[in-house]
C-alpha cells in the first residue's frame, strides 16, 4: 500500500483548515456533551439554591414576632414582726362624781376616751345638761338631785339618784366620719334612809353604746398598709378607734428614667366603689391632705425621703351610721419624672397651722384651700403613669371602755 492510501477507520475531515480524523471529532463531540451537560447541571443547581433562599426568607417574614411585656416584678413577702399582736388600750379613769345633801359634781377629763385626743364640750352632756364650767383638762357638771334626767330609785333602806353622762360624737367638719364612740357613763347617788348624808366620792361605771413617657413599659404602682415603724407591710387590717393608719404608696419600673411618686386624691367608702354612700374625700385636689384640716387630726404626709416612695398617715375613723366599722381606701396615684418641678399639681401637702410641703416647697400648697386644676395629668401612651389602687376591707373597731 502506498503512503498516499488512506488506512480504513481514519477518514480525513477538514475543519477551519486543519485535518481531523473520525475519532478525533466524535472525542471532541462527546467532550462538548459533557462540558453542556456539567453546565446545565450547575444551572439548575444554582436556581434551586437561589428559590431556598428566597422562600427562606419570605418565611421568616411570614413568622409572627413573638415579644411581650417584661412580668411584674414579684410582691415583697411581708416581713411580720415577732409576736404581733393588735394594740389593747390601757385602762383610764376619766370620770369622777362627788355627791353632795342636795346636789352632785361631776368631773369628766376632756380626753374622756383615754386616747391623747380631747372630746368637745358640745359633745358631753349630763343627762341632756351641758357642762357648767371647764378648763384646759377638765369638763365640770353640777346639777340638784332631782335635775338633769335623774331617776330616783327607793328600796327599803336607801334612797339612790341615778345620772348618765352622755358622749355623742358629732361628724367631723363637713364630713360623715367619726373618730369615737359613742359612750354612756352611769353615776349613782346613794343615800341611807336612816342616816345622815356626806359628801361622798365615787367611783361611776360606764358601758359603751354601738354606735349605728421616655419609655414604652408598663409602671407598677403600690398602696400598702404599713407597720408601725414604716419597715414592713402591717400584719392586720385592724385598727382601733384614733390609731395611726399608716400607708405607702410606690411605683416600680424597670429601666424607666427616675420617677417620682405622687398621691391625688383617695377616698373612703364601706363598699369598693368610689361612687357610693357615704363617702369621705380625705385628700384631693392633687395631693392635698384635707383630714387634719377638716377634723382637727394628726393625719399627714411625712417628709419625702425617697423619690419613688410616699407615705403617710390617717387617724383611723368609721362612718356614724356604720356598725361595722369596715372601710375601703381607694387612691388615685401618679408617677412624674424626678426632675419635675414640685408645683399645684406636683405636691403632698399637710395641714398644721397651715399648709406644707412632704418636700419642703411649701409655696406648692397656696392652692390647697382654692382650685389646683384637678384632672387627668397624662394623654396618651403616658396614661400608663395614673393608676387607681385601693387597700381593704380594713376594720376599725371602737376602744374598749374600762
Amino acid at each position: 500500500m502506498s503512503c498516499s492510501e488512506e488506512a480504513p477507520g481514519y477518514s480525513q475531515f477538514g475543519l477551519f483548515g486543519q485535518s481531523f480524523s473520525l475519532m478525533q471529532l466524535l472525542r471532541l463531540a462527546w467532550a462538548l456533551t459533557a462540558a453542556a451537560a456539567c453546565f446545565l447541571i450547575l444551572l439548575i443547581l444554582h436556581n434551586h439554591i437561589l428559590r431556598e433562599a428566597v422562600n427562606q426568607e419570605k418565611q421568616s417574614f411570614r413568622e409572627p414576632i413573638s415579644w411581650k411585656y417584661p412580668e411584674p416584678p414579684a410582691e415583697e413577702q411581708p416581713k411580720y414582726p415577732q409576736d404581733f399582736q393588735l394594740k389593747t388600750p390601757v385602762a383610764f379613769d376619766s370620770v369622777s362624781a362627788v355627791c353632795g345633801a342636795n346636789s352632785v359634781r361631776v368631773e369628766a377629763k376632756k380626753d374622756l376616751l383615754g386616747i391623747g385626743k380631747p372630746v368637745r364640750a358640745a359633745e358631753v352632756t349630763l343627762g341632756g345638761c351641758p357642762a357648767t364650767g371647764e378648763d384646759a383638762q377638765v369638763l365640770v357638771f353640777e346639777s340638784e338631785l332631782h335635775g338633769c334626767g335623774s331617776e330616783l330609785v327607793i328600796s327599803e333602806d336607801s334612797f339612790i339618784y341615778a345620772f348618765t353622762l352622755h358622749h355623742i360624737p358629732a361628724p367631723l367638719g363637713d364630713s360623715q366620719i367619726i373618730r369615737t364612740r359613742e359612750v354612756t357613763v352611769s353615776i349613782q347617788c346613794q343615800y341611807q334612809r336612816k342616816h345622815d348624808v356626806s359628801s361622798v366620792p365615787l367611783n361611776p361605771t360606764s358601758s359603751p353604746f354601738s354606735a349605728t413617657k421616655s419609655s414604652e413599659e408598663t409602671l407598677f404602682f403600690s398602696l400598702r398598709l404599713m407597720s408601725d415603724d414604716w419597715q414592713s407591710t402591717h400584719p392586720s387590717a385592724q385598727f382601733l378607734l384614733g390609731d395611726m393608719m399608716k400607708f405607702e404608696v410606690s411605683v416600680r419600673q424597670f429601666h424607666h428614667v427616675p420617677l417620682r411618686v405622687m398621691v391625688d386624691s383617695c377616698v373612703a367608702t364601706v363598699i369598693p366603689n368610689i361612687d357610693t354612700v357615704p363617702r369621705y374625700a380625705f385628700l384631693g385636689n392633687n395631693g392635698c391632705l384635707f383630714d387634719s384640716q377638716l377634723t382637727d387630726s394628726s393625719s399627714q404626709f411625712l417628709p419625702r425621703a425617697y423619690e419613688d416612695r410616699l407615705q403617710f398617715q390617717v387617724e383611723a375613723f368609721k362612718f356614724q351610721q356604720e356598725g361595722s366599722g369596715v372601710i375601703y381606701i381607694t387612691c388615685n396615684v401618679r408617677a412624674a419624672v424626678a426632675s419635675a418641678a414640685v408645683d399645684a399639681t406636683n405636691k403632698a401637702c399637710s395641714f398644721s397651722n397651715g399648709w406644707t410641703e412632704a418636700s419642703g416647697n411649701h409655696r406648692a400648697c397656696s392652692c390647697c384651700d382654692t382650685d389646683c386644676r384637678t384632672g387627668s395629668h397624662m394623654t396618651g401612651s403616658e396614661a400608663q403613669w395614673e393608676q387607681e389602687k385601693a387597700v381593704g376591707p380594713i376594720t376599725v373597731n371602737e376602744r374598749p371602755q374600762w
